[in-house]
């Protein structure tokens, strides 16, 4: 295995199951497969809880395999059951169609697209599931599916178990899923998918329908489900969802995430989320935590942002935390001037962040001396700010604690 794609997959702490894995290796080793990994378009973008995904298509590309990107313009009017706790919401096929061209930018910033025979793939499953005729699917699929078998999967017995409602369109999604990784066998000879662990089961019976279908031997591949060392989820945050879309987040805050990180994890995510040696992160692993995060941070801004962005967030970092001054990079918020011509109280002011998700917030952030204007502590919640304090890029500095902060910027 050395210098392989599932070494490294297992060094960079992807790897959680694998359905015949030595073959799968020989296989890998001797020839260069395609592989896919579905991702189902129920948001105008994809967040960091989908980066692991994105870094193990990166990683096939880096061996020569070839990634398939599965968008489920098919799946996503269905809706998968697993780790969910209630029925998803059903989108118009317009706003799928819309997210679908959305997401499909953001592989193309990841993924090398010059190579032909590793650029990636773009199938959307709605070209073959929204011609199936039922009865016939039901005939020649549904046969190889038993109730009792599908009742056994995470994805239904945790809904079961907890006496909450699962749709007869939601159980159905499991045979969606084999049928998809069915067809990209026939037309397009992948032979392997990769999902996340609560993935499993919807993979195993892919691999299952494939051998009883064509007799063809395929794989499942699965990565482990990530938390934050604090417990958290994985790209989810107090100000909401981190990303990856520049339209959506701005490069400081992407950054601020990454730098962000707990110490506990620091490490491990240099090896996830970066395309850093690992030779190179064992050798910087014992130094100053801060610094890594800064690598951290650099790194991961660098792969969505550019190498310049993250440069430039890196130094409005260091101005904000270290020498108190504004920065050119930090997330503003325009405002009409004629709003404080003759001045605006403080919390009203605040209130056009989201900073904060009450007014109740912001007087207590007043009351606990968490809020500062211009680097200047607040102290009285009925403080009147007028335009002669802009500051001389006609901007107003918002902080609350150390790490959140925004630019409010006044226009006529």
């Amino acid at each position: 295995m050395e210098n392989s794609f599932l070494k490294e997959f297992k060094e960079r702490e992807y790897y959680n199951q694998c359905t015949n894995e030595i073959e799968l290796e020989n296989i890998m080793g001797s020839s260069k497969i395609k592989a896919y990994i579905g991702f189902d378009c129920t948001a105008q973008s994809l967040h960091v809880g989908s980066l692991l995904q994105i870094m193990c298509l990166r990683l096939l590309q880096k061996f020569g395999h070839q990634p398939i990107v599965l968008l489920g313009g098919g799946t996503t009017r269905i809706g998968d059951p697993s780790g969910k706790e209630e029925t998803r919401k059903i989108l118009s096929e317009k706003e799928i169609e819309k997210n679908i061209k959305n997401i499909q930018n953001v592989f193309k910033i990841f993924l090398k697209t010059k190579n032909p025979k590793t650029k990636p793939i773009f199938v959307n499953n709605f070209k073959w599931l929204g011609k199936l005729n039922y009865i016939r699917f039901l005939r020649d699929i549904g046969k190889h599916f038993t109730i009792n078998k599908m009742l056994s999967f995470d994805s239904v017995k945790l809904r079961l178990d907890r006496e909450q409602s699962l749709s007869y369109m939601e159980f159905n999604y499991m045979i969606l899923q084999a049928y998809d990784f069915l067809e990209l066998s026939k037309t397009k000879k992948c032979i392997l998918q990769i999902g996340g662990s609560d993935q499993w089961g919807n993979i195993i019976n892919g691999v299952d329908l494939i051998k009883r279908h064509s007799s063809k031997s395929v794989y499942g591949l699965t990565t482990p489900l990530i938390t934050l060392a604090s417990g958290a989820k994985m790209g989810k945050t107090e100000k909401g969802a981190i990303w990856l879309d520049k339209k959506l987040l701005s490069p400081f805050d992407y950054w601020q995430f990454w730098r962000n990180t707990d110490d506990r994890d620091v490490i491990k995510f240099l090896k996830m989320f970066t395309d850093l040696d690992l030779k190179e992160i064992n050798k910087i692993s014992n130094n100053d935590i801060n610094s890594l995060k800064i690598i951290l941070a650099n790194e991961a801004t660098k792969m969505l942002h550019g190498k310049d962005a993250a440069l430039r967030a890196q130094k409005t970092a260091k101005n904000i935390f270290e020498k108190g001054s504004i920065g050119d990079d930090l997330q503003s918020v325009e405002i009409k001037i004629k709003l404080i011509e003759d001045g605006i109280n403080i919390i009203d002011l605040v209130n056009f962040t989201d900073l904060f998700i009450s007014k109740s917030d912001i007087r207590r952030a007043i009351q606990n001396k968490g809020l500062k204007l211009n680097n200047i502590t607040i102290n009285d919640e009925k403080l009147i700010v007028s335009k002669d304090q802009l500051d001389n890029k006609n901007y107003f500095k918002l902080s609350h604690g150390k790490k959140k902060h925004v630019l409010l910027k006044f226009t006529n």
